[in-house]
């Protein structure tokens, strides 16, 4: 994916007081058209789009414009992706009141996680969707997708990342893929949706990320080796952890553990592989392979142990969002210790008090 190229926008109507949406096309299924060899993505698509919505009738919704990146299915997304797409909100921040991203199921909720880490102190609504059928198939839940985010988009209550999916609007950093060929395709296993779509948007605004502060939006350059993930299974050895942690541009290691955070403290072999990797300066950051509840670290004596280590407890995030987040502290300082502060804070919802 390539950076913002210059912006030629899609003709408007004449201004009538409608708030007006940027719509970024990253790629996914929702533009994809087939092929012998399966689904691919297939440039054209913000005009597709237009004359999908002027077909079914457009009123109500928000003007808007349409972006396409270079698109990508989202299976082949790098967090150096991540880049891109913040570079286009912030160039763009200031013509629009809100922004959909068109992405890829695969990697949405990483992306969605990313991109609320990237743009902290949003005052506007950034929404994320796609589809599971390309939107010129039979059945295709994109426009209907592309139409309740466009709404929410144009939301000014809402000033944060979102997910919206089928029936539900989550919060981005939130949100896991937990099905394949279902429409609701994700949930947020750990938070409350923020509306419901249904006859109407139900909007739960006594969940909504209401904290403000100052804009501190971040474009850094990822290197897209500076962070690895462990699952953990039975028989995990100390090799596993060396042949992760050995490659010289891994400073990050994101360990899927059982349970409360829980780890074979009694292999001796594993325990001193992250003691290794701990001691040249890889940050260690504990979630749990659990669709619900959260680390708790210290409550069994194999969670203590990589306490003992400095690992870091993610609570309830997601292990997307735990991903995202070291991603973007390693890409924004050198120090240490100062990536373990920021794994511990909660800047825009992503976990529990």
């Amino acid at each position: 994916m390539t950076e913002s190229p210059p912006f030629v926008p899609t003709p408007l109507p004449p201004p009538d007081g409608r708030r007006r949406v940027l719509v970024l096309h990253t790629g996914g299924t929702i533009g994809m058209v087939a092929s012998p060899g399966g689904y691919r993505p297939a440039a054209g698509f913000p005009e597709r789009l237009r004359s999908a919505l002027q077909a079914t009738g457009s009123h109500g919704l928000p003007a808007f414009d349409v972006l396409e990146l270079d698109p990508i299915d989202s299976a082949e997304l790098r967090p150096s992706d991540w880049t891109a797409m913040a570079r286009a909100l912030v160039d763009y921040w200031e013509r629009y009141d809100g922004f959909v991203l068109l992405h890829g199921t695969d990697t949405m909720a990483w992306s969605a996680s990313a991109l609320s880490f990237l743009l902290r102190g949003l005052d506007k609504p950034v929404i994320f969707t796609g589809s599971q059928i390309p939107m010129g198939q039979a059945r295709s839940d994109g426009l209907a997708n592309v139409e309740s985010a466009l709404l929410l988009a144009a939301m000014p209550e809402l000033r944060e990342v979102g997910l919206c999916f089928g029936r539900r609007l989550l919060r981005g950093n939130r949100a896991r893929k937990l099905a394949t060929a279902q429409f609701d395709a994700f949930d947020s296993p750990n938070a409350l949706p923020l509306a419901e779509l249904g006859i109407d948007i139900h909007l739960h605004r006594d969940r909504l990320w209401t904290r403000t502060e100052p804009r501190r939006f971040a474009v850094p350059a990822f290197d897209d080796e500076a962070v690895a993930v462990l699952a953990l299974h039975p028989g995990v050895s100390g090799g596993a952890v060396d042949a992760l942690v050995g490659q010289p541009r891994v400073r990050g290691l994101v360990l899927h553990s059982y349970g409360a955070g829980n780890v074979p403290a009694n292999d001796r072999g594993f325990m001193a592989a992250l003691g290794r990797a701990a001691a040249r300066g890889v940050v260690l950051v504990n979630v749990t392979q659990c669709l619900h509840g959260s680390v708790q670290q210290g409550v069994y004596a194999t969670g203590s142990a990589l306490g003992a280590l400095g690992a870091v407890p993610a609570g309830d995030m997601t292990p997307e969002a735990a991903f995202a987040k070291l991603h973007v502290l390693l890409a924004s300082t050198a120090d240490a210790d100062a990536v373990r502060r920021g794994m511990g804070e909660s800047w825009c919802g992503e976990m529990g008090a």
